[in-house]
């Protein structure tokens, strides 16, 4: 692993709640800090690219509609390449999949600067299906491989520092990616979005990660080269495993209500403005960020760092975001409007931080691509189902306050299966 016991020991004497012990894990963890920055660097320009394509449909098309088919085109090739990406990220070198799909990634970005007119918004839609099927094929093998640089002890803190960050970046990097889109434009955006993943790729491409025993594997066959056997055994892992498969499908249940994504730039665009310039749907993506930032470590604090609190934390969660898009789909101002978003994504992060941390405790290593990837197929088919609905509730003249409502409702369908779930586990 890298890390001995005494030093994962020292790591993991500090909360994972605590900033404290992040500073740490960097600081001991040379690798994981490689890791860390790679992903600090692509995620950044990843939300200017969604603030930056946001402003240009609205710009060209003035409709909420088009939001939607971008998210669709975002979200749905995990649904259809999820199984293939979980087969390789347990087959080949999970580094060389994530340096290949940044190197990619930044070449099609660049190519969002070809649109110019109306008449052009299909290649939108194209390149985001193209980028969004390169990270498919990143993400497993970007989750499987934290328990590779990281001693068990090191898990917490690790998933805690990886979804604080991702929350920050969205914070800050939607903020700024508002104001630089104002400022100097959409394609100024899309270049830093580019650069970002050139950045990560040189920063991956010097990471020390250790080979899974999968990958020395020879591929013999028809069946074993298009993993036809892989995905059985993985299927068959998960529906054996009941505590597995439950974990699986809780960001999918959050998925339900998922189109409270296209809402957020809806409310930012159209209910709280009528320029159209992106500022405000910024501000409600930043406050989305210091929630999901903020979730995990409250969450820890209050109800502490056992498998039992985070059991327990994830059907709470639930809960929380019902409520806070209730308030949110009556929000007078901003300002409050900005708040909810805020309580309703400390439940959201929740979730994903508490989850990813116990499928990554309980997966052997030769399922976890595997299982990392059926759950981003899974959360992004239901995630693209919900967009898509929204959008056409939008367009049939649904008022955007009644539509966050009817999704705000949805939480509470999950979140009751969940505890009855949890319930029945406590009984055993």
């Amino acid at each position: 692993m890298g890390n001995n016991k005494t030093t994962a020991a020292k790591i993991h004497s500090s909360p994972a709640g605590e900033y404290r012990s992040y500073l740490k894990l960097l600081l001991t963890n040379p690798r994981f800090r490689r890791f860390w920055m790679a992903g600090v660097i692509s995620q950044m320009g990843n939300w200017f690219n969604y603030i930056a394509i946001f402003v240009l449909l609205t710009g060209l098309t003035g409709s909420g509609q088009a939001v939607s088919w971008f998210l669709l085109a975002k979200f749905m090739p995990t649904s259809v390449l999820g199984p293939a990406a979980g087969v390789l990220a347990d087959k080949i070198s999970r580094k060389t999949i994530m340096v290949s799909c940044d190197l990619l990634r930044a070449l099609v970005v660049i190519s969002f600067l070809l649109v110019k007119t109306a008449d052009q918004v299909w290649l939108i839609y194209l390149l985001a299906l193209i980028q969004e099927s390169l990270w498919t094929f990143a993400d497993p093998a970007k989750r499987a491989s934290v328990p590779n640089l990281c001693h068990s002890e090191e898990l917490n803190t690790a998933n805690g520092l990886s979804g604080v960050t991702w929350s920050l970046m969205l914070a800050f990097g939607a903020a700024l990616g508002g104001f630089v889109t104002a400022a100097f434009g959409w394609r100024t955006a899309i270049v830093i979005d580019a650069t970002s993943f050139l950045l990560s790729a040189l920063l991956l491409s010097r990471l020390e990660l250790p080979t899974h025993p999968q990958a020395t594997h020879k591929t013999n066959g028809l069946r074993q080269l298009l993993g036809i056997n892989d995905l059985r055994e993985g299927f068959r892992y998960v529906i054996e495993d009941k505590e597995v498969g439950m974990l699986l499908l809780v960001k999918s249940g959050w998925a339900l209500s998922g189109g409270i994504l296209v809402m957020l730039t809806v409310f930012g665009e159209q209910v709280f403005s009528s320029n159209g310039q992106g500022g405000y749907s910024g501000i409600l993506y930043s406050f989305r960020g210091i929630g999901a930032a903020l979730g995990p470590i409250l969450a820890w604090r209050f109800f502490g760092e056992s498998n039992k609190s985070m059991y327990r934390s994830i059907g709470m969660a639930f809960f929380i975001s019902s409520a806070s898009y209730l308030l949110f789909s009556q929000a007078p101002t901003l300002a409050w409007a900005a708040f909810f978003v805020l309580c309703g994504h400390i439940g959201g992060a929740i979730q994903w931080v508490f989850s990813t941390t116990l499928l990554q405790q309980l997966v052997p290593d030769k399922f976890r691509g595997r299982v990392f990837a059926a759950e981003m197929a899974l959360l992004t088919f239901v995630l693209s189902l919900s967009t898509y609905f929204t959008g056409a509730a939008l367009d049939q003249g649904m008022h955007p306050r009644q539509v966050v409502f009817r999704l705000a409702l949805l939480f509470l369908v999950p979140g009751t299966i969940w505890t009855v779930y949890r319930l029945g586990r406590m009984q055993k």
